[in-house]
Order: C-alpha cells, then structure tokens, then sequence
C-alpha cells in the first residue's frame, strides 16, 4: 500500500480529482463501468473515514465506500459542467471552422486561417452562447 503525505486540504483536492476522474471516465458508460476506476475511487474515500476524520465525504452503499452526497452536491459537478461548457464549445468552433473550410487536413499553411475562423466562433458564443445558431435541416 502507498502512503501519501498530503495534508488535509491536499487530500481533499485528492478527492475532487479521483472524483472527476472516475465521473470522465464512467458517467457515460451506463452499465459498462470501468470497474477499476470505481474501485480506486472506493479506495481513496475509505481514507476520510480511516485516516482524515471527513466522515461527511464518504457513504457506503451495498457495502462499498461510495462519495457522499454532501461531497457531490458540494459544488463539484459545477466544475465538472463548467470544463463540459468550455470543451463544448472548443469543439464546436473547431468543427465549424473546419466546416468552413470544406474539411481540409490542418496544415502550415492553413493553421492561421483556422485559428482566427475558431476565434470569430469563439468571440460569438462568449457573447451570446448558441443563440444564434441555426440549424437547417
């Protein structure tokens, strides 16, 4: 077993990045988990009971230590939504840009071109988000 020498406030930051590790890698996956993740999870908040004293972060649900409702509800799915907004529309500018530009393979020499198509979408959606966006089907 590895022992970490992190204090307090370390460890909790510990448990906001196991947390949203684990949320990345299996909240999509429904009933196909990635039993692994879960496991170091359970493992890593077994700590707050045994060697922290943050009682309140941890819950045991069908005998496994599971985070509590308190940690989830404590604003780090708030974190979690504001990466989501800001990958989404990342992903979005690009392939709007990349649309723009019929698809070409990125290059040297149309990498400027790209990039500034991705800012104009960018500055747009800080501004007014999707509002503007039509779609025709």
């Amino acid at each position: 077993m590895i022992h970490f020498d992190l204090s307090n406030r370390e460890f909790r930051r510990l448990l906001d990045l196991v947390y949203i590790g684990n949320w990345v890698l299996n909240s999509t996956r429904g009933d196909d988990r990635i039993p692994d993740y879960d496991e170091v999870e359970s493992a890593v908040f077994a700590q707050c009971l045994q060697e922290r004293g943050m009682e309140e972060l941890y819950a045991i649900d069908a005998g496994t230590v599971v985070p509590s409702a308190a940690f989830e509800e404590g604003g780090i799915h708030e974190a979690i939504m504001d990466y989501e907004d800001a990958v989404f529309f990342d992903i979005l500018a690009e392939e709007l840009a990349r649309r723009d530009m019929d698809f070409s393979p990125v290059t040297e020499a149309n990498y400027k071109e790209l990039t500034e198509r991705m800012e104009e979408y960018l500055d747009e959606f800080d501004e007014n988000g999707v509002d503007n966006l039509i779609l025709d089907k």
